[in-house]
């Protein structure tokens, strides 16, 4: 996928769409870029057949005659979704076949069938995925089948997707198989499975291409889950750093999965692990540049490699942990340079990092307020920085979820993880650290504990209420057969085999949905669902919509055939039980293996070296030590206790030395502060983006948020529109000097006039100071497009305009909210009877998108006011 080496395929579908999944959505990820270079699509060719369904009416909340697919005389029918959909134009057969055998003659054998509402009327698929059947393509992927939502682009990505890879996979599969004998292929004597993207295995006959993205990084999350997570404990961090990069996920016994994915510029539409990546890996180049330290994204890759590697390459993470005496070359193969037979390169290293230094002391040298730095603080200062980028993601999936980071234990795996563990679980307040004797191959390790998982989906459109749950049982019971029938078929029994219920529900009147877990216990009621939901979205932004119905978007079946004999994997990690009953003895002196010279926080000191296969269990290594295994080193920081288990590296993490932060210019705080200013305004900016309406913010990511020193000087921000971040500290100083003592801790300000620091009036801004001792030490502040706020025309932006009043509400300052208070009340009157007072002009028209919208905001900034 990431190379473009996939299948040749062909796109069919409904005549006028060829380019909608090359337009795509208004989304623009890379706001900064001067060229925009879309995504290539993944297929060579288009069929556009001549076929058209629409939606007529909607069944509000009614379930009767759900399924039923009787048509009736005007050509109307009731879709999978119990919405009327109207058969405008079915398609022409003979048309289509002489279509399809010229792409056929082409030599396209794989093809993709997206037509519009199939998700809820799949007929027209189904009938040309036949007739692509009966002329001889070998692969066939309806959109309807292979993910039955709503969304066209994301439904026709992933179509496109599949189509392109799965015959690849396939190929990979009867390659993999040509070198057994016949008795591979039958399931009955033998099973043959791989690992999906949600963590789950798949018989050979179900594999796909669709499902196969994130196969490798899953096997770790199962890995690490399965061996670290106690039932009723603490969540689990998953930290997986590699070479290039470092995957951070999160298991409190479930996987949690993400349905909605932009993988290689493809919008993709299935279950998948919930895995965030940042560019920071043993490879990663160390850059100065501007007084900053900066860490990736570019990465020396495997050749040349690092410095060290004797290759030419640049100065890496890895460079840095072996100049500092992180890693010891003694214990590394000498399988470097072009003979592929020299040890690590210590000399290239120093002199290459010496160089460094030089210019940074030159820059330093030039700022009158600034000392030098030796050679070991500039390094480790890399090292420093290096650890605070692989946080923001971990704070991302944590405190941008509203869990409490401490609140989790570290699971460090990969060939890098080890080196880095001990400082991240500090950063971070975690006082634990599990690093399992097979960490730099637990995604192998996974694959072998991880259960065979399959799912069923159906599409619905229905308002959640107890009218409707009969029928909802009915489908979720539909479909748990289905699940139960395929795995059975694999040979497991009904005692090994459990199935989870999920809704995926959203606000009425919002684009969010949430999949939510049906109550593993009795019957569930509505009540329960909504409960349920409003549990996990106030878990996740902060606030609820109790005014607004929930809508089922869909109605989703995972059934779990479990490998282990006693139920549920969950129950198979033993660490916690053996730690609490382990004697801890020190190790025997005659255990060390060598001495390093090491720089920690402070400067170096000798660190004894211990061969993991050596230590006995029940040993516990203080730091600082460094612990070596074949595979991996394990760092145990001063003020930390590394302890052995049967099957872990246990690390008890303490407060150890902390760096001063000083007023003179330092490089290395610099950058470590610029990630953690820069992390709060993305954190921002993604709620905001997950709870806003309107399309303008949500595709169109027309919005701003940022922190502001107590003087209102802009300190960080997202890269997010830069009209905005350049007057939004004009708006925050105007505030400060309009309202002077009036601003209480508890309080923030809507405004959007231009005299106030604003844009043009839908731009609406919110200010929210943040008190310490009761004074404002800083302000953060998000400006969004607002799609109306009143005037002479819906928009709020008429060409025809002479008067600031006819776009609309113009607020030059509004308590929002006040000693906590959402003051709802308030808006209503400045964006509906204010507005109107003015002749010709109207409220805001969309005032309830606008108050969802406003809270939204408010919860992007503050969790105390919502």
């Amino acid at each position: 996928l990431l190379e473009r080496k996939g299948e040749p395929s062909a796109l069919i579908t409904t005549r006028g769409f060829r380019h909608l999944l090359h337009i795509g959505n208004q989304s623009r990820p890379k706001i900064f870029d001067l060229a925009i270079n879309a995504p290539e699509v993944l297929y060579s060719e288009v069929v556009e057949v001549d076929e058209r369904v629409t939606l007529v009416g909607y069944t509000a909340g009614g379930a009767e005659g759900v399924g039923d697919r009787d048509l009736t005389e005007d050509g109307v029918v009731k879709g999978i979704t119990g919405e009327w959909v109207r058969i405008m134009r079915k398609p022409n057969l003979k048309k289509v076949e002489a279509q399809l055998r010229e792409i056929y003659d082409k030599g396209i054998r794989s093809v993709a069938v997206c037509f519009l509402h199939s998700f809820t009327f799949p007929d027209h698929e189904k009938i040309v995925g036949d007739l692509c059947a009966s002329i001889g393509f070998t692969n066939i992927t309806l959109s309807s089948a292979l993910t039955p939502t709503i969304k066209i682009v994301p439904r026709g990505s992933s179509a496109t997707l599949d189509a392109y890879l799965t015959p690849c996979i396939q190929r990979y599969i009867n390659t993999f198989f040509s070198g057994f004998d016949e008795g591979i292929r039958d399931p009955s004597r033998l099973k043959v499975e791989f690992m999906q993207s949600d963590g789950g295995l798949a018989a050979v006959n179900d594999f796909s291409g669709f499902r196969a993205i994130l196969s490798g990084p899953a096997g770790g999350v199962v890995g690490y889950g399965l061996t670290s997570y106690e039932e009723g404990g603490r969540a689990v961090i998953g930290f997986d750093m590699g070479g290039t990069s470092t995957d951070v996920s999160r298991y409190a016994g479930r996987f949690e999965h993400v349905f909605e994915t932009i993988t290689a510029g493809i919008p993709i539409q299935a279950p998948q692990l919930d895995i965030h990546t940042v560019a920071a890996g043993g490879g990663s180049c160390l850059v100065f540049r501007n007084g900053l330290m900066f860490v990736g994204p570019e990465s020396a890759s495997a050749d040349p490699g690092p410095t060290c590697y004797r290759k030419g390459g640049p100065l890496t993470i890895t460079d840095a942990n072996l100049f500092l005496g992180r890693l010891i070359p003694d214990f590394f193969p000498k399988i470097f340079g072009k003979s592929e037979r020299e040890p690590l390169d210590v000399d290239a290293t120093r002199i290459a990092f010496e160089s460094v230094a030089s210019d940074i002391n030159a820059f330093l040298g030039a700022q009158s307020s600034s000392s030098s730095m030796n050679i070991d603080e500039i390094v480790y200062g890399f090292i420093t920085v290096a650890n605070e980028s692989m946080c923001r993601p971990i704070r991302a999936l944590t405190q941008g979820k509203g869990f409490d980071t401490a609140d989790h234990i570290l699971a460090s795996f990969g060939g890098a993880g080890g080196q880095h563990a001990c400082a991240i679980a500090r950063s971070l307040g975690i006082s634990q650290i599990l690093i399992h004797r097979y960490s730099s191959v637990l995604s192998a390790v996974g694959l072998s504990l991880a259960d065979v998982v399959h799912e069923e989906q159906e599409p619905s459109a229905v308002v959640l209420a107890s009218a409707v749950l009969p029928h909802i049982q009915a489908r979720s019971q539909e479909l748990t057969s289905r699940c139960v029938a395929v795995l059975t078929r694999q040979g497991f029994t009904a005692e090994s085999i459990t199935c989870e219920v999920h809704l995926n529900l959203r606000y009425q009147g919002t684009d969010t949905a949430i999949m939510t877990l049906a109550s593993p216990t009795g019957i569930p009621s509505a009540a329960d669902f909504s409960s349920r939901f409003a549990v996990a979205h106030h878990q996740e932004f902060g606030f609820t919509l109790p005014d607004r119905d929930i809508i089922v978007d869909d109605i989703r079946v995972r059934a779990t055939g479990h490998t282990a004999t006693g139920g549920p994997a969950t129950a198979r990690s033993t660490i916690h039980a053996e730690l609490r009953s382990l004697a801890r003895t020190p190790p025997p002196p005659d255990r060390v293996a060598a001495t390093a010279n090491t720089y920690w926080e402070g400067g170096r000191r000798a660190t004894p070296v211990y061969l993991l296969g050596v230590l006995e269990i029940g040993n516990e290594v203080v730091g600082p030590a460094i612990i070596v295994d074949d595979t991996a080193t394990i760092l145990v920081e001063p003020g930390c206790a590394a302890t052995i288990a049967s099957d872990h590296i246990v690390i008890t993490v303490g407060s150890g030395e902390r760096r001063a932060v000083g007023v003179e210019l330092d490089p290395v705080q610099l950058s470590v502060f610029a990630h953690r200013f820069m992390s709060i305004a993305e954190q921002m900016g993604r709620t905001l983006q997950k709870t806003s309406i309107s399309t303008n913010i949500k595709e169109r990511l027309d919005f701003s948020c940022a922190l502001f020193g107590p003087d209102g000087g802009l300190v960080a921000n997202a890269p997010h529109i830069p009209v905005h971040l350049g007057s939004m500290q004009e708006a925050v100083r105007w505030q400060m000097n309009h309202l002077k003592d009036n601003l209480k801790e508890g309080d923030a300000i809507l405004t959007n006039h231009p005299a106030a620091g604003g844009s043009h009036l839908p731009d609406m801004t919110v200010i929210t100071p943040v008190f310490s001792n009761g004074k404002p030490v800083f302000f953060v502040a998000s400006r969004g497009h607002h799609a109306d706020i009143g005037g002479i025309q819906p928009g709020s932006m008429p060409p025809t305009s002479r008067e600031l009043y006819q776009e609309g509400a113009a607020i030059k300052s509004f308590k929002i909210v006040e000693a906590g208070t959402f003051n709802e009340e308030g808006i209503v009157r400045i964006l509906v009877d204010e507005p109107a007072k003015f002749p010709g002009c109207s409220g805001s028209r969309c005032l309830k998108d606008n108050i969802s919208d406003l809270k939204g905001r408010m919860c992007a900034m503050t969790w105390k006011l919502c």
